[in-house]
């Protein structure tokens, strides 16, 4: 390893980052979901992947997991019949997802895990060819967002395809979420929960009426339920959205237009709305 090269320094630095405060822990985070996971969760994550890739399995084909986190949908992938490799630069998250191998498929061959970084370029041009490479909202977290888009498009093989989750740009209201993220990652660790409660209420408030006005109140309940969208907890992502930084932004046109001049046809865009993630899947066609 050059440990000259800044690439490759990604892993150790995330260390000094968090002791810093300049870094949410986003392992510890997956680490706490993991104690509610359940076959329900498992299910809709599953949907979830066959939505968005409008494909009835994954079998035959290999699942790149690029920040893996939880590793639930490395979970679900292979569960769907994909050949799967996950990688994450969190160590907490790289034993989440190592956890989940073992309740699930034991020793499997054909899901390896490893502790790498999407930012390590000779890294992501050495793994192979992968038919899907997954990434949700993980990439904005990197601190180098533009670098990991570029990184991310290379184990891609012509005709697979790339599903990635990135924070909508709000102007003004993502440059003050910034600041509220910095924030919370100078906290001492016992103020960071009321401190969650207190930044998330308004946009807690705010979902809710949206949901009295269209007349459709149960909508808003069902997201503190046991399942929420795409099998993860609806406290587990305020927490990590409070928190989660580094922290970066991109409206749906930058990334259309970025990943159009890199030859990828969009297949499909799914937009959350407000300062939420725009969900993309895009075909290599070059």
């Amino acid at each position: 390893m050059d440990t000259a090269d800044p690439d490759h320094l990604h892993v150790t630095q995330e260390y000094e980052e968090i002791s810093q405060g300049t870094r949410f822990e986003f392992g510890k985070n997956w680490t706490k979901f993991l104690q509610r996971l359940d076959e329900e969760r498992i299910a809709t994550a599953e949907a979830s992947l066959r939505s968005m890739l409008e494909v009835p399995d994954l079998a035959g084909m290999r699942f790149l997991d690029v920040g893996s986190g939880s590793g639930l949908f490395s979970l679900a992938a292979r569960r769907l019949g994909a050949q799967v490799h996950s990688f994450d630069c969190d160590p907490q998250s790289v034993a989440c997802t190592r956890e989940l191998r073992r309740r699930y498929f034991g020793n499997d061959l054909q899901w390896r895990v490893e502790q790498q970084s999407v930012l390590d370029k000779d890294y992501m041009a050495a793994i192979g060819e992968f038919n899907v490479v997954y990434s949700w909202g993980v990439l904005h977290h990197t601190g180098r967002m533009w670098q990991a888009l570029e990184n991310v498009q290379r184990p891609i093989a012509k005709g697979g395809l790339l599903f990635i989750a990135i924070y909508n740009d709000m102007g003004s209201q993502s440059v003050r979420w910034r600041l509220v993220k910095q924030l919370y990652n100078k906290l001492p660790s016992a103020l960071r929960t009321p401190y969650t409660v207190v930044c998330s209420s308004q946009l807690e408030i705010k979902a809710f009426l949206s949901s009295i006005a269209n007349g459709r109140p149960s909508e808003y309940f069902k997201r503190w339920g046991p399942v929420h969208y795409r099998g993860m907890s609806h406290w587990r992502d305020l927490v990590d959205w409070v928190g989660g930084y580094p922290y970066e932004v991109a409206g749906p046109d930058e990334i259309f237009e970025y990943f159009r001049s890199q030859g990828f046809a969009l297949r499909r865009l799914k937009c959350g709305g407000g300062m939420g993630c725009n969900e993309f899947v895009f075909k290599r066609e070059m």
